[in-house]
């Protein structure tokens, strides 16, 4: 049996789409390396145009995984920083176009 280290991540839908698409939110406890791709991919649910845990896709030439905000503590000032950024626009035409 193989050992891997802790890996939690915690979603919510926050949109059903038709053509089986949904947009989530998303809450990691930990960072692992393409944590979100693994796990959304093991539950049957792949990022789209994820081409290595899932498959390409017609409607967008990437993978469809935004961070829409990013909060750490500085390591040197100590200080919680938060960055915010909006939806790009090609996934903006990839929800719209599934509707």
């Amino acid at each position: 049996m193989i050992h891997g280290d802790d890996a939690i991540t915690h979603y919510k839908v926050l949109e059903e789409i038709p053509l089986n698409v949904s947009v989530v939110r998303i809450l990691l406890e930990t960072g692992r390396t393409h944590q979100i791709r693994v796990h959304f991919s093991h539950i049957g649910h792949p990022i789209i145009g994820d081409t290595l845990y899932g498959s390409v896709s017609p409607h967008i030439e990437r993978q469809a995984l935004h961070a829409y905000k990013i909060s750490f503590i500085h390591p040197v000032y100590k200080k919680e920083i938060n960055i915010c950024c909006d939806l790009p626009q090609d996934m903006k035409n990839l929800v719209e176009n599934a509707k």
